[in-house]
């Protein structure tokens, strides 16, 4: 197996996780989806700099091989925009939960059971 495979292969994992994640109910789990997203694409930013080993990364008249810096710095940007992102979500997040008492995604306060269902009614669950 070749470097460039298992690379697309991780990327792979990690946007299916990513969707997974972002489509539950949970604000947490959602959080960890956006996450794993952007592990990915800063993956994806990284291997399209070209996967070489022992190339410098610097750019002469002398070197044949090199390493492109730009998805390095890229990367780095972008680890820092992740980082701000999942903060904020994280801190709204705890805000809905304090606000509603419930960390659902789809604005359901209380899960809904069959019997709920079935009859058609609901039970609100608590309201801050």
């Amino acid at each position: 197996m070749t470097l460039e495979f298992l690379v697309a292969s991780a990327i792979g994992v990690l946007v299916a996780g990513g969707i997974y994640m972002v489509l539950r109910g949970r604000t947490f789990q959602v959080v960890l989806g956006l996450t794993l997203f952007s592990y990915a694409v800063n993956l994806f930013l990284f291997a399209s700099g070209r996967l070489t080993l022992n190339a410098p990364p610097i750019l002469s008249e002398t070197a044949t091989a090199y390493t492109d810096p730009l998805p390095q710095a890229l990367v780095l940007t972008a680890i820092v925009i992740t980082f701000g992102m999942t903060a904020f979500a994280v801190v709204l997040a705890l805000r809905s939960f304090l606000e509603t008492g419930s960390d659902q995604v789809d604005g359901d306060d209380a899960p809904s059971t069959p019997a709920d269902d079935a009859s058609g009614e609901t039970t609100p669950g608590p309201r801050a």
